[in-house]
């Protein structure tokens, strides 16, 4: 039996590991987390004493406790102190910076919003039990002001985090312990999320495969799975990623998490599940098992009513906002060709049900009776046997391509979200022809209404396959979320104005 030796591989990933200042290690975790601190703690303090001020004014310094027969003072400078303080422990307990929820995800925002509102509410309940006498501006200014800057400025430090993991800096180091099949496909999806953070180093595979790179990637197999250790050392990858576990016993496993340097290297263990929304996933320790527990996705109750009313407000505000660019471009479509000004086309929604579509009209009159003498030029190289699509479609009005490039001719579909026939986002709304080719798991689409935007749309477009169509779609399907949807509504915008698949 061949063994390989561990050997550095060639490609060379920077500051990805601990530096040294003083003699003593510093991770890259840490050195984020300290700037985030930072930049936290001046936006509290921007608005906690901004509210102060503002609602105060410069001269109120006191306040009292009412209806006490003590005459006691309370400085509204200690009280915004206090708020700050408390603000950044919750902050700090909550886990907002640590390393498995920043840089990519929902989760970090989240933990932010749920912190912010949880020490107000404290504030609020302990200034009515001892009667103190706090003004309503920490409430009413604070609150609001300082967790929307707080968003931002987190929302910014993304971005940078973003530009430094594409230069392979403030990145975990990875080595895969698997199958080559298994470790193959987790490096395939590690390296589709670069802004997750994960750089993979090399693999480590059984003693009897002869493999000197996984299948179809170039990551190089730097040793088996007794020298997943070495393999980590040799490297500098500080964390070890277990792709399947049916060739590792759970004693072995265990002996791999006791070798580990504790604090500066991690183990992952990947489940056999792809796919699947964080907060669908609970794990939960019986008997000294990790069970993991999923969730079967949910589209009814509270959540399908919030879903409801982010649509009404949401397509009724945008529609009053854009009402001046609506009648601009109908009139621009009214005198760019011959024809209706609105497009009506029968799609499948919620359900397998049909519904009448609304969009500008973008093509010549007769577009769909000249549809089947180009279908034999579709683009069929970028993997697409089911939808039509054609970079340079002859059918296309000039008033047409302007609106497509810009995704205009699709807001008369904000009066479908209102009718109720369609969401803000959702999947992608199919023709009944498309349907019927089908495979029978992508019908799971039907199950929430289809919307005006969704992940696709913010992905790539057109320039998807439509395998990663539907997987988006279905992915979208089983974890959707109010506050996805809000992501993807703002990823819309930044979408629209890059153009790229619009076409």
């Amino acid at each position: 039996m061949r063994r390989r030796r561990i050997a550095v591989p060639e490609q060379s990933v920077g500051h990805a590991g601990a530096t040294r200042t003083g003699g003593i290690a510093t991770d890259w975790r840490d050195r984020y987390s300290g700037r985030l601190a930072i930049t936290d703690s001046l936006v509290l303090v921007w608005a906690v004493f901004g509210a102060q001020f503002a609602w105060l004014g410069a001269d109120s310094e006191a306040m009292g406790f009412s209806g006490s027969r003590v005459d006691i003072g309370v400085s509204y400078t200690v009280v915004s102190i206090l708020i700050v303080l408390i603000w950044m422990g919750a902050l700090a307990a909550y886990g907002t910076r640590g390393y498995r929820v920043v840089g990519s995800g929902t989760q970090e925002y989240k933990l932010i919003a749920d912190a912010t509102i949880r020490v107000f509410g404290l504030v609020a309940i302990v200034a009515f039990l001892i009667k103190l006498d706090l003004a309503r501006g920490y409430v009413l200014i604070s609150l609001p002001l300082g967790l929307v800057v707080l968003l931002f400025s987190r929302w910014l430090w993304r971005q940078w985090l973003n530009v430094k993991r594409s230069q392979n800096e403030f990145v975990s180091k990875v080595v895969l312990v698997g199958t080559p099949s298994s470790s193959a496909l987790i490096a395939r999806e590690l390296a589709r999320v670069p802004t997750a953070g994960y750089v993979v180093v090399g693999a480590c595979v059984p003693d009897d495969d002869p493999s000197e790179t996984l299948p179809g990637i170039d990551v190089p197999v730097i040793g088996t799975f007794d020298s997943a250790l070495s393999a980590l050392r040799v490297t500098g990858a500080d964390t070890l990623v277990i792709t399947s576990a049916d060739e590792l016993s759970p004693d072995r496993v265990r002996q791999l998490s006791w070798g580990l340097e504790p604090g500066r290297q991690h183990l992952v263990v990947v489940p056999s599940l792809v796919d699947i929304g964080g907060p669908r996933l609970h794990t939960r320790p019986v008997a000294g098992l990790p069970l993991i527990h999923v969730e079967t996705p949910r589209y009814e109750g509270r959540k399908q009513f919030a879903k409801r009313a982010l649509d009404l407000l949401g397509a009724a505000g945008i529609i009053v906002v854009l009402s001046p660019l609506l009648l601009i471009v109908t009139l621009l479509v009214k005198l760019g060709s011959r024809g209706p000004i609105l497009f009506r086309q029968e799609r499948v929604g919620i359900n397998g049900s049909t519904f009448e579509m609304l969009k500008f009209r973008s093509m010549v009159v007769d577009a769909e009776d000249r549809l089947k003498a180009l279908e034999a030029e579709m683009d069929r190289d970028a993997g697409n046997s089911v939808m039509f699509k054609m970079k340079d479609d002859p059918r296309i009005t000039a008033v047409g391509k302007f609106l497509r490039r810009f995704s205009i001719d699709e807001l008369p579909q904000l009066f479908n979200v209102l009718g109720g026939s369609m969401s803000l986002v959702g999947p992608r709304p199919p023709l009944v022809r498309e349907m019927n080719q089908y495979a029978r798991h992508v019908h799971r689409r039907f199950l929430v209404k289809p919307g005006l935007t969704g992940l696709w749309q913010v992905s790539g477009r057109s320039n998807l396959s439509w395998e990663e169509t539907v997987r988006l779609d279905l992915y979208y399907v089983e974890n959707w979320s109010l506050a996805g949807d809000i992501i993807i509504l703002w990823r819309t915008v930044k979408a629209v104005f890059a153009r790229d698949g619009a076409y």
